[in-house]
């Protein structure tokens, strides 16, 4: 069990006596962790809540200047399918976790050509979010970056070991743009950045 202080928490005069126990260490951990909390009107009570960590990560959209197109994935997702959307499958922009000692730049520059194929050598980073506070402590950090046809090296689909089959698209940006509308596409990172392209008149 880990004790922690005041200190580690930044809000010493609310949150006092938080401890947590381990649940679950399978793919990432899951914690149960308990403390005393007192709202802004005095009233103090113990809370309980679960939280669901792992190493950080980071999404990228491609996007081709001159085409106007975008890159995106396809693939499984257990929690997709449980919630009996689009038969499991999501429309994404490229992701992954982080390895030990690297960077967020250089995880999604692997992790394009691992997934989509394309050698690229420079991203740009739009924010670093939590995706759900109020369970998740993973911080993913958003970019975005240009490819190109020359920038292509292989097919992509993923990494055989680690069981992926990812289905590379290329599609006109608007097109995409529309998919958030009918909700073909429901992946909050891909939302966002594409929102971003729109948003800073990049596309």
């Amino acid at each position: 069990m880990k004790i922690y202080t005041a200190q580690n928490m930044n809000i010493s005069s609310k949150i006092k006596n938080v401890t947590s126990s381990m649940i679950s260490n399978f793919w990432g951990t899951l914690e149960r962790v308990n403390f005393d909390f007192t709202f802004n009107n005095g009233k103090s009570v113990n809370l309980t809540y679960e939280v669901y960590g792992k190493s950080d990560g980071i999404a990228i959209l491609l996007y081709n200047p001159k085409t106007k197109k975008v890159i995106l994935t396809k693939q499984f997702r257990m929690p997709v399918y449980l919630a009996g959307i689009n038969q499991g499958y999501s429309i994404e922009v490229v992701g992954g976790a982080m390895d030990a000692n690297e960077t967020p730049e250089i995880t999604a520059i692997r992790e394009t050509e691992e997934e989509v194929g394309y050698k690229i050598s420079s991203v740009k980073k739009v924010t670093t979010s939590f995706l759900s506070p109020g369970i998740l402590n993973e911080k993913v950090h958003l970019f975005i970056g240009e490819y190109f046809v020359q920038n292509k090296t292989e097919n992509g689909g993923g990494v055989a070991a680690e069981n992926e089959e990812i289905e590379v698209l290329e599609i006109s940006f608007e097109e995409a743009f529309q998919m958030i509308k009918t909700q073909e596409i429901i992946d909050a990172r891909t939302i966002v950045l594409l929102q971003h392209l729109k948003i800073e008149g990049i596309m």
